[in-house]
This record gives structure tokens, sequence and C-alpha cells, in this order.
């Protein structure tokens, strides 16, 4: 080897040295996953770079179109029910083409379709395939016939005159999983065209013309020179921060309101307050305002937007419109606007105690705050009105905010008795959470209680909750710890809950959303614990750069974007939890009554110098420096003279503030980093004779069999023996490792009286079937508002008190017009009945309304069922049911 040669491997050495020095001290973050550096995201094989601080472009390659396997797995659905055979059993199909085309064999409906395993090993789901799926129904059509209804395996009847036609739900694109929305599919429904009961459909599989991936870009399209204009220390930061308010302006309707995504025209309440409570309420405050108003009905109570059932009071979280609503105050210090919440959040807190309050354990009643698509998170037996009484953490979390907010709101418009009155409720609440809710052994809160006559734990955790029960005060500082060290965190963020339900597909299940995250993140700063607050913000940055573009969710086991069952681009709290990480955690930005405070929290690896220009509060504009890391502040100066960290609401004009910080070392915290994970199966049981009976579930070691609520018998068999025993019983699958089933729904073997309704209110002359007894009894808001039954108690005890109804205004999973009434026995009041939607012009479709539960001396007594001011829906309008029975149960 020559000298030259020896210099130039000498030049090439320094050059690698120098340049492996650099790319570790570029090095931000190294996840399982992915990488993230001062100007890209590196993930496999996929880059996110910042081209500019107001460019992006990524190549990244969505996995979902590298490999499809060809066994697919699908069930059939009679009015896109799921009503064809038990959970967990599913048809599985090998789809291999041949020339393009595949079919599967005519299948029978509720008999199970079982593809060989082991031959579908390795087999690759060609693209392109067109599948015919064929079906027999003859067994319907022959019961249509002779006896005016069919049953199926499931138990459930469904008449003639109900029948809307039948689909399929599967797990191969475009089949989904959510039977709540099948029928909004109308390639997933099946037809018979010539009349045999052989019914069809043609479906593309793998269909290459829905592919994503190649280049993705971003470019700054709109003028976003009015915002707070950031410099950073890396060009990724400024990037992805410029990309938020550069959707912002997107998200910004002609009507001056905020509008959902791309995908999601309009404005919903809890997205909008969520979205406010993060950013939108500094960044947009009039815009917040009027979205905020939008959501308010013409009797002054906030809107709880259509889901579970007709909406509330199914689904109760409408209250963080309040927490969003106090949020515009403290940044305008508006009176007026005070003056005009006011009302609105009192009326809406009354409507609630009054009927989502549950007075046995002190919780709120009502589905998960924001998970409302009751599939993706609850058992498949709950039914809506097994929803509305589920007491979750994080929609508790929300009221017991909302409580605080009003009382405090009370106090600034000098109405001290009622403030004090909602500081003693949120007291009482905070109370309950800790008591029913916690969990010692884990370190953080269960997802929900849930059940019919008793309640039990779901184990789950859910991430919004715990970090709405850190950031909201519900935890003691100790439990915020534990929280944000004991919270499960699969490697591409925080997934909305864990472990993940095997036969659901990912949206809420098995995904992440970077706004859920983003209260992850501040949850993690307000306990101290660094490594969440980066492993958070990781997991927003990650997703921006490499989809060039704030989506909605992604799913949790791929960090896909595609694979979830809905998904949007430009999504508002996505890009206010965005915004949120420069403003309220880097540079600490905390808005208070009559001040602005500074409390950042800047992790070691992002230590730098940061400059927000431009930064508006009330009469005054800031231009911010900050530098440094850490949690403490070593000195903070307001046009160059020292001061405590605090803006008066008073300061007008053009100042500079500059903040150090003291680069203290946060004090080490773990984060419970686990493999996205699966909870087994749900087991389906049934009562025979003495015996309950089940099916075995795959990775299950035992089972765990309650009665009342309680632990009452483990077994690894799959029945117990019953003998004389009675109670509310159900079971559980526990995998090795601890991880346990849905319980199933519960079997109840208790004396009941059965009263039909007919027989003390007119009888409705509606042709529907399916009622017991001589008819039913039609109730709306000026037929029977109240309807009296005379009972007969012959032993004291506990009872509980629910109605066999039917309303068929609206499908399970939207709209609003879920019947309310109230409950007296005796002349007191007894809790309030609901009676959710069953399916759309499904009349015919009979199940049981909330149990209300109720100690009774032994004797006559008054029943009374009526229409009170507080029992008005969200629609207004029509608020009916038919009702057919009351069944009065005593319990054990």
């Amino acid at each position: 080897m020559n000298k030259l040669q020896i210099g130039i491997m000498f030049l090439f050495a320094v050059c690698l040295s120098s340049c492996s020095s650099l790319s570790k001290q570029d090095n931000i973050l190294t996840t399982q996953k992915y990488k993230w550096y001062s100007d890209r995201i590196v993930q496999g094989n996929y880059t996110g770079k910042a081209l500019s601080g107001t460019a992006l472009e990524s190549n990244y390659q969505s996995p979902v179109n590298l490999y499809k396997p060809a066994l697919i797995h699908f069930k059939f659905a009679i009015n896109g029910k799921d009503n064809e055979m038990p959970s967990g059993q599913d048809h599985s199909f090998i789809c291999k083409a041949i020339s393009g085309k595949s079919e599967t064999p005519v299948i029978k409906f509720g008999e199970l379709l079982k593809a060989n395993k082991q031959e579908a090993e390795g087999v690759i789901l060609q693209q392109n395939t067109e599948l015919t799926i064929r079906l027999d129904m003859r067994e319907m059509q022959k019961a249509f016939n002779s006896q005016g209804y069919y049953v199926t395996r499931t138990g459930q009847k469904i008449y003639k005159e109900d029948f809307k036609g039948v689909y399929v739900a599967g797990d191969a694109d475009p089949l989904i999983w959510d039977f709540d929305n099948l029928v909004n599919h109308p390639i997933l429904q099946l037809t018979d065209e010539d009349g045999d009961g052989i019914y069809e459909t043609r479906l593309t599989l793998n269909d290459t013309s829905k592919q994503r991936g190649g280049i993705f870009r971003w470019s700054l399209k709109n003028d976003i020179s009015a915002c707070p204009q950031l410099k950073a220390p890396t060009k990724l930061e400024n990037a992805i921060y410029n990309l938020a308010l550069d959707e912002m302006q997107n998200a910004i309707e002609k009507d001056s309101t905020l509008r959902t995504g791309k995908e999601w025209p309009g404005v919903w309440t809890r997205d909008v307050s969520y979205s406010i409570i993060l950013s939108m309420a500094y960044m947009q405050p009039k815009v917040s305002m009027n979205s905020l108003m939008r959501k308010v009905n013409s009797r002054g109570r906030i809107i709880q937007d259509t889901g579970t059932g007709g909406a509330w009071p199914c689904s109760s979280d409408r209250m963080v419109w309040a927490i969003a609503a106090y949020e515009i105050y403290k940044v305008t210090g508006d009176q007026q606007w005070l003056k005009t919440i006011y009302p609105i959040i009192k009326n809406s807190l009354e409507d609630d105690f009054e009927t989502v309050y549950n007075p046995r354990n002190g919780l709120m009643m009502g589905e998960s705050s924001f998970i409302d698509w009751r599939e993706q998170s609850y058992p498949r037996w709950m039914q809506p009105a097994d929803i509305y009484q589920s007491e979750c953490i994080g929609t508790n979390a929300v009221h017991y905010q909302a409580l605080n907010v009003f009382s405090h709101i009370a106090k600034l418009l000098g109405q001290a008795e009622v403030s004090k009155q909602y500081a003693q409720k949120a007291l009482a609440l905070k109370e309950a959470i800790n008591k029913n809710l916690w969990m010692a052994d884990k370190g953080y809160y269960a997802q929900y209680l849930y059940g019919r006559n008793n309640y039990i734990k779901s184990p789950k955790s859910e991430s919004l909750g715990e970090a709405l029960a850190v950031l909201f005060d519900v935890t003691s500082p100790e439990q915020a710890k534990q929280v944000t060290e004991n919270n499960p965190v699969v490697p591409f963020g925080a997934p909305i809950f864990y472990p993940q339900i095997a036969d659901m597909p990912p949206y809420h299940n098995n995904a992440v959303w970077p706004f859920v995250s983003s209260y992850w993140m501040h949850a993690s700063a307000k306990g101290g614990n660094e490594a969440g607050v980066m492993q958070a913000i990781g997991s927003i940055y990650r997703a921006a750069a490499l989809f060039c573009t704030n989506k909605e969710n992604f799913v949790a086991e791929s960090g896909d974007f595609l694979g979830t069952q809905i998904n949007s681009s430009n999504m508002l709290w996505s890009l206010s939890g965005n915004l949120s990480i420069t403003h309220r955690l880097l540079f600490g930005i905390r808005f208070g009554d009559n001040q602005l405070s500074f409390s950042p929290f800047v992790p070691k690896a992002l230590k730098g110098k940061r400059q927000l220009t431009g930064f508006p509060y009330r009469n005054a504009m800031l231009d911010i420096s900050l530098e440094g890391y850490g949690n403490k502040i070593k000195s903070f100066l307001i046009d160059g003279k020292e001061s405590e960290p605090v803006i008066n609401a008073n300061l007008t004009g053009h100042h500079s503030v500059k903040i150090v910080m003291a680069g203290n070392e946060f004090q080490p915290m773990k984060i419970n980093l686990v493999e996205n994970a699966s909870s087994p199966l749900m087991p389906v049981v049934q009562l025979n004779e003495d015996k309950l009976q089940w099916q075995p579930i795959e990775s299950a070691v035992k089972y765990e069999v309650y009665k009342d609520g309680k632990l009452w018998k483990e077994t690894s068999d799959c029945s117990i023996f019953l003998g004389d025993e009675k109670g509310e019983l159900q079971v559980a699958a526990i995998q090795k490792g601890g991880f346990t089933s849905f319980a199933s729904e519960p079997v109840q073997i208790f004396p009941s009286q059965i009263y039909e309704v007919e027989q003390f209110a007119p009888k409705s002359s509606a042709n529907y079937q399916g009622y017991k007894g001589d008819g039913f009894v039609e109730i709306n808001k000026k037929e029977n508002t109240n309807i009296e039954i005379d009972i007969t108690i012959s032993a004291e005890g506990n009872y509980t008190f629910d109605w066999r109804y039917a309303n068929g205004n609206g499908p399970t999973n939207t709209e609003n017009e879920c019947a309310i009434r109230t409950l007296f026995i005796d002349g007191q009041k007894a809790g309030v009945s609901i009676f959710p939607q069953r399916g759309k012009h499904e009349w015919s479709n009979w199940g049981w309304s909330n149990p209300l539960p109720i100690h009774l001396s032994a004797g006559k007594h008054i029943i009374s069922l009526t229409y009170m001011p507080y029992n008005e829906n969200m629609n207004l309008v029509i608020n009916q049911a038919m009702l057919d029975e009351l069944r009065v149960t005593k319990l054990n």
C-alpha cells in the first residue's frame, strides 16, 4: 500500500469517526421500532425528513400492502347484527385465486366453515382477487313462511317484517368487523337475485387501487405569520410545529367553527373540547367559543353527539365541554363568556345528576369518554342499556373536573353556596373513583365497572382516563407517579387500552391516537416521568414525520395509518396536541384566571435554545426565549428584569421573556414498555339444568366464576355444577401470565314477577310482533307520560325493576332518540329507566332496559313510570318506546 492509499484510508477513518460521533450526538431517541434524529425519523427502510422548517418528505410504505395472508375470517349478519354464531366463532376460508377469482362453497347460515390452518401457512392472497361469497338462507325463508319469524343460533328472534337483508363482516378489506356500520356498506350486503334462497356478493380483495405509499410530502400552504413563531434547536421540531399551524388553518371553517378533521366536517362536542383544552383555547379563542356554542341545544344544555343507543345518557362525556369553556375564560378573561356558560353547565350537570349518577357507589355512569364505538371496547353481549350503566375512569374524571370547574365559576360569579355545593360533589366523586376504580396491585385505574345487577372491574388500563386522572388531580402525587410508571405502553405509543381485544380490528382497539398521546405526555410530565414524556413525544413526531400530516390514529401493533377501521388526515385534536408539545410542555405555559405562569418541562435530550415570538396574552404580546433543560427554572426575566415566572393579566404591549432552566436531573423513573398483546376471548356461557357450561377458550389455563359480582370459584374445566345455587353468574377466561377475558353475559338464576304493561295502560294499535301477553303500550312525549302499576311483594328484600321494550327509532350506534323515563316507587324516585335504540325500524326487536335496584318491604307498592322534564333526550322531539312487560326480580 503506497502513501497515497494510506492517506486516503486515514482520511476515510477520520471521516467515519467524525460521522459516527455526529450521528451519535444527533440521535435524540432510539426505540425498538424507530429512531428520532434532529432532522428526521427513521423506521426501518423508511425516513420522514424535514427538508426545511416548512417542508417534510417521507418514503413511507404501508406494510398493509406488503403481505396479505390468503386465510380470511368472516361471519354473516342478518340486518347487520352479530347474530349468526357466538362471539369467537367465525368462518375461515383459504382464498386461493384461479385466473384472479375465488369462490366459497355454499355456506349454511349458522353452520361453521373451517379452513385447515396448516394448508394456509405461507399462502399469499393474490392482488385484485375477486371473491364470491355464497350463503344458504333457505332455512330462514322457510321459517318466515311457516311461523313468521326465524331464530338464529345466538337466540335472536327475527320477524319477517323486520328482515332488511343479510351482510358479511370480516377481516380482509373491504370486509370490516364493525357490525354497527355494515348497513352503510352496500357492497357487504348479499342478495338473492333469482329467489332460490342462496345469497351472494362479490368482493375484490387486496385491491391495488387502495394501496398507499411511495413519497409523502408536506410544504407550508397557509399564511401562519399571525401565529406564534417557533425557532427550535432542530429542523424536525420546527417543521412538525409549522405543520400543525398549517393544518390548524385548514381546520377553520368559513362559519368560524373548528372542523373535526379532513374527513369529518362539523363540530363534535368531545373532539372540539379536548382540542380546546390542549391548545385551541389560546390559538383560536373566538373560533373555539363559536364551536362550543354550536354544541348547545335550545334548552340550554350541552349536546351529547349522536352515539351508542341514541346518545345521552348512554354516552355522558359531554361535560368535557365545561372544562374547555373554562379554559377559554382563563385565556380571555371575558366576563360575559363566564356568565354565558354558567347556566349551560349548571343545567347539564343537574340533568346528569338526575340521570347518570349512581347513588349506590357515588360514580357517574355512561360510555368511556371518546371511546364511543361499543364493540371496540366492551364485551359483545353488552347492549346500549348495559353500556349506560358502566362506570368508566375517563368519563368519571371528566365529570370530576367539570364539577370543580363549575364550582370555581360559581365562586367567580359570587354564587358562594352553589360553589360550595358543587365542590362537595366533586370531592365525593373523587373519593368514589379512588375507592371503586383504583387498582393498587397494578398501580393504575380499572378501565370501568360493568355488569347488570352486579358490577365487576375490567382490569384493562385506559390511557386517556389514566392521564385525565393525573392531570385533574384525581390521583395523589404518589398515585400520579405510579400511573405514569405502570400504565402499559407499546413501542409505538400509549394504546387506547391494554391488553387488546383479540377478535376486534384496530380503531379504538389495538390503536394509538396522537391526541391521547398528548394527554399522556402531559400526565407523564406532571408525574415527573422524563422517559414517559420522551416516549410520548416520539410517538407523536414519528407519525407526523412519516405520514406528513396529523393523522387521527394508527395501528398499535404496526404503527401504520392503514389498517384502522376509520382514519383522517388533518385531525383537529391531533394537531392541537402537537402544538401543546411546544407551548404547554416545553415552554410550560399555564393560564390562570388573572395570570399567565410558566412551568417548562424540557427533557435533557431536547436541551438547547428555543424562541417563541408573537405569543398573545390578552392585551400583551410576548417574545419568549427558553434555554437549557429540566423542570426547574434558574432565572426568569421580563424585559431584562428578574421576576417570578408569572405574567399579570393587566400587562399590555410587547414584552420579552427569558427563561433559563436549572439543568436539573430528573428523578429516575421507568415506563411500562410492553409488547402489544391481546386478552383471551370471552366465554359464551349457557345454563343447562343445574350446570353452567361453556366452550374451551384457546390459551386459557383456568376460568374464574363470579357470583353476584364477586369471585366465587376457579376451575380448569368448562362447566361447573350449581345445584340449588341462586344468583347472577359470569365466567372469565384467564391466560398464562394473568391476562383475563371479559366476563361472560350474566346468567340470572333469580325468581321474577312479570306484569303485562298493557293491563295498566291503553294498548298500542301498532302492528309489531314478538310481544308477550295481549299487546304493548306506546310511550312518547304526549301519550302515557305516567303509567302506574300495582305490585305485591311477598317478602322484604332487594329487588330490581326493568322493562321489556322496543325502540326502532334508530340504530344501536348513531342518532339521538334514546327514550328516558323516571321510575317512582310509592312516590319516591328509584332511578331512571332508559330505553335505547335497538335498530332502525326494528320495532319487533325486544330487549330489557337497565335494571334499577331497590330495597322493598313486603306488601303492596305502586310503581310509576313518569316522563319528567330532565328526561328530555338529545333529539328534543322523539322520545318514544314500546313497553311490553315490567319484570320485578328478587336478588339474593
